[in-house]
């Protein structure tokens, strides 16, 4: 399946703005609805995760840019769009098992 350039740069856009509004004066409240400041909890691991993906999209457009000017290498360019690529599709995948464990977990009788 592929995925539109169009709708793969509005999706990114979209997370690059939602991670620069979080990372203002609201930081406090995301943290201590995320689970608190323990270094161990999901909310921590979610965040690390995003940051992750967005440094990896943020290398691959890096490498993009770079390739237009004449700076880059081409395979270089292409590694980093796979990378970034293939972790938005783990993030995703995990995304669905967390939303599919949610509703089993609604589902089941108290």
């Amino acid at each position: 399946m592929a995925i539109p350039a169009s709708v793969a740069l509005n999706a990114y856009a979209s997370a690059a703005q939602a991670g620069s509004v979080s990372s203002g004066a609201g930081t406090g409240a995301a943290k201590s609805a995320l689970g608190g400041g323990d270094e161990g909890s999901f909310g921590n691991a979610l965040q690390n995760v995003m940051e992750g993906m967005m440094d990896a999209g943020k290398k691959g457009e890096a490498e993009m840019v770079g390739a237009v000017s004449n700076q880059g290498n081409l395979v270089d360019v292409v590694t980093a769009v796979s990378e970034a690529e293939a972790t938005v599709q783990t993030v995703v995948a995990i995304r669905d098992k967390v939303v599919t464990a949610y509703q089993e977990i609604m589902r089941m009788p108290i």
